[in-house]
């Protein structure tokens, strides 16, 4: 008998520690607190009821009594299929996690001598990397005598910087290392995008005006 009840209070901890991790509310009698206020089925106030007494409510028609709302005083339970409340959340935290964009390091490289159209065409996947919410490491690339010249390579990284500046900032300065001349841009909330671009119309019109 022992054994018997050694494996069923095995499975009990077992049972516990896999609604932990889904973290899903306590129901039936692991509800520990004596009284709670009960929601019905169809959403109904039944009222503050023993714990014992509202399990019995909930089993009357075949359902469980869910703890919802721990912190409130008294604690709300409501009666509910555990079966059917636990599938709408995992289906809900899935679909959270399937539109849950997921951020990338994607790569642009330039060398120092690119000409215009060049240039527009990375700055544009560049654009559209930091759109769809990913950062992007830009590098340019010096070879042979050009590491002379590794200005060059520092003046397309700033212009880089301003013509992304309605959408990036720099989390990683511009950096030589070896040959290559890098920096990273991560994209910035549409909050922060409007807080700029309203910034950069009230230094423009200042400007204006100052002209006048």
């Amino acid at each position: 008998m022992s054994a018997f009840f050694s494996e069923q209070k095995n499975r009990k901890e077992m049972s516990h520690i896999a609604k932990a991790r889904e973290n899903l509310p306590p129901k039936n009698e692991e509800i520990r607190v004596p009284k709670v206020r009960v929601i019905g089925k169809d959403g109904e106030q039944i009222g503050i009821m023993k714990v014992n007494e509202a399990i019995s409510v909930a089993k009357r028609d075949n359902l469980d009594l869910i703890l919802i709302a721990p912190e409130a005083k008294p604690p709300v339970a409501k009666v509910l299929d555990f079966g059917k409340y636990r599938y709408e959340l995992q289906k809900k935290k899935k679909n959270a996690k399937k539109n849950q964009k997921r951020t990338e390091l994607k790569q642009m490289k330039f060398r120092p001598k690119i000409d215009e159209h060049d240039y527009q065409t990375k700055l544009n996947h560049i654009k559209r990397f930091l759109k769809d919410s990913n950062m992007v490491k830009v590098t340019i690339m010096f070879r042979g005598r050009e590491m002379a010249f590794t200005e060059k390579g520092r003046e397309i990284l700033d212009r880089v910087i301003e013509d992304t500046k309605l959408s990036a900032k720099v989390t990683s300065k511009p950096k030589l290392e070896g040959r290559d001349m890098h920096m990273t841009l991560s994209p910035i909330s549409e909050a922060e995008q409007n807080r700029i671009a309203n910034m950069i119309e009230e230094k423009e019109a200042k400007q204006e005006n100052a002209s006048e």
